[in-house]
């Protein structure tokens, strides 16, 4: 269930995290959005710089989706250096908050979901990142399981 309040000129968009609990008294923060209206599943990521969506499973949300090769290489998610792309997302959607003509990376993201599927897991469909969260102002509300974003 998602939430919309109007607080000095700004709105806020609440949006419900759901806890996956890792071996080790360790979580991963999922979220739902929607990618050119269909619903994604995306682990919340403070520490992505970017906003990220895999390579394989996205063209569930894009057919045949233009994307651009970024010269240099990207680290992190598990790996060293891994190739990435650019590509403009049409509508990425957090309950009310639209945000259209998206700059995100498509990178292959398989070894994390052959982790979640070996953990009986869905699978998920990218990493929502640092961009968004700054630029929307985030605050992640552990003890609520909520995520906060102001536009």
């Amino acid at each position: 269930m998602l939430f919309l309040f109007k607080q000095n000129n700004m709105k806020k968009i609440i949006i419900p995290i759901n806890f996956l609990d890792l071996d080790q008294g360790g979580f991963h923060l999922l979220v739902k959005a929607k990618i050119n209206g269909k619903t994604a599943r995306l682990v919340l990521d403070t520490g992505a710089s970017k906003t990220v969506f895999d390579k394989t499973r996205y063209e569930r949300f894009v057919k045949n989706a233009e994307m651009h090769k970024n010269a240099e290489t990207s680290a992190g998610l598990g790996t060293n250096q891994m190739e990435t792309h650019t590509v403009f997302v049409d509508k990425l959607k957090f309950g009310n908050l639209i945000i259209e003509n998206y700059e995100g990376i498509i990178m292959d993201l398989s070894h994390v979901n052959e982790a979640y599927s070996g953990r009986g897991e869905r699978q998920i469909d990218g990493v929502l990142g640092s961009d968004i969260l700054y630029t929307y102002n985030a605050i992640i509300d552990y003890k609520s399981e909520e995520l906060t974003l102001f536009f």
